[in-house]
């Protein structure tokens, strides 16, 4: 397997210079990757000292690493902390909102041996943390034969992913070369303990620590609160097409309701299409006032929607029809119960579930459903139920972060 494995990389990185020439993605994706290396190093020469290093694929994944980044930087204020992303999509977005407590974003290579070792000599952390998944075996084994601390944060395993398999050894290594595995959930705890992977413990998700800060401090956003007035909101948090064709006829028959909808893709043609078939008067953020009289707005823009679900009576989230439900708990950190498509596998989104067993989430799987479940959350008695939940099964998740960095600073004292 090990060879296979070097054998895919070799040929990876000679067949995607190719296939960038006719997309433009995997061109994206190679050219923010030219130079990393040369660029860290310039980074530490000026920069040396103390390093703690997060790895994350994307966007999603570094939400879950900012409870712990941030407070491992308010114990360690001299520490830099590096956050390195394999998506060009996490990137793009996070080095447009800068965070005080991230002092260097880089691209990961790809996972040739000389690369990673290559890197990880002139990035010469002295922590290193995953996120969730997305491990790497050169990069691990160099990170192992330097000794160099190597940790899996809010880790979410299932029995069919590869690391079990008869035939997963090589990928299971990786597992046991890492010193700690922080697992979200008891299933995932027991998993790897069943394939004697003793080196975990249960610290529970730390996007709850996340929801809460954020609710905690939402952005004001006083000219959305101004255009609402009076009215009940709700909130549609990364819609697809298969959502909208559910929402719209919700949306036509509930006039009384702002709508806020914030698209997962913002390109214009969608939101012009999905205006055009709503009877209400829309308008996009970026062309709008909190003067303007529409019923619903749609979002054009990135890094408002978290703060968003503060308006937010109910909310959607969209995802679920498509390739994977979005985050369903930043509504539900703001105690705003909130409705989704059927999730078509729940072992990957068992937050989906874990919600709909406390009474706090909503799954629909066509428009008859949605139109029964939003009936339903109109009726006061169900609406206090829903967002009491909400806010206690949030509240009870809470300190997720707090137990990682307590461990860490335990085991390096003893060191």
């Amino acid at each position: 397997m090990k060879f296979l494995y070097f054998i895919f990389f070799e040929l990876v990185t000679r067949l995607l210079p190719i296939l960038g020439w006719v997309s433009p993605k995997v061109s994206h994706f190679l050219k923010g990757r030219v130079g990393i290396i040369a660029q860290l190093q310039e980074y530490r020469s000026k920069n040396p000292g103390e390093l703690i290093w997060f790895h994350v694929a994307s966007l999603g994944e570094y939400e879950q690493a900012r409870p712990v980044i941030s407070m491992l930087k308010s114990h360690q204020p001299d520490t830099k902390v590096v956050l390195s992303f394999f998506s060009p999509s996490g990137y793009d977005n996070t080095v447009k909102r800068p965070n005080p407590d991230l002092d260097y974003i880089t691209y990961l290579p790809l996972d040739r041996k000389s690369w990673m070792e290559k890197f990880v000599s002139v990035m010469k952390p002295d922590q290193v943390f995953f996120v969730k998944y997305d491990l790497w075996y050169h990069l691990i084994s160099s990170l192992k034969n330097k000794g160099i601390p190597s940790y899996l944060i809010a880790a979410s395993f299932r029995p069919n992913q590869i690391y079990f398999s008869w035939y997963g050894g090589f990928f299971r290594k990786m597992l046991f070369d890492l010193d700690w595995i922080f697992t979200q959930n008891r299933q995932s705890l027991d998993l790897l303990r069943q394939h004697r992977i003793q080196r975990v413990s249960l610290a529970g998700d730390t996007r709850f620590d996340r929801v809460a800060a954020t609710a905690s401090s939402p952005k004001p956003l006083e000219n959305i609160r101004s255009w609402i007035g009076d009215r009940p909101v709700v909130v549609v948090g990364s819609a697809w097409e298969e959502d909208m064709r559910l929402l719209i006829p919700l949306i036509n028959s509930r006039e009384n309701y702002k709508w806020i909808i914030a698209p997962h893709d913002l390109d214009p043609e969608p939101m012009d299409r999905w205006s055009k078939q709503i009877v209400q008067a829309s308008k996009k953020y970026s062309g709008w006032t909190s003067a303007d009289s529409n019923s619903v707005l749609f979002i054009d823009n990135i890094g408002m929607l978290s703060s968003l679900y503060q308006f937010a009576r109910i909310a959607y989230v969209g995802g679920a029809f498509g390739k994977g439900l979005h985050n369903i708990l930043e509504p539900l950190g703001f105690s705003v119960p909130v409705v989704f498509g059927k999730v078509k596998r729940e072992s990957k989104f068992p937050e989906a579930t874990q919600a709909q067993q406390e009474g706090c989430g909503f799954s629909v799987e066509n428009e008859q459903q949605l139109f029964l479940v939003f009936s339903e959350l109109e009726k006061e008695e169900t609406y206090r139920r829903a967002a009491s939940s909400a806010k206690n099964w949030v509240n009870s998740n809470l300190g997720s972060a707090g137990r990682i960095v307590t461990y860490i600073h335990s085991t390096k004292k003893s060191l």
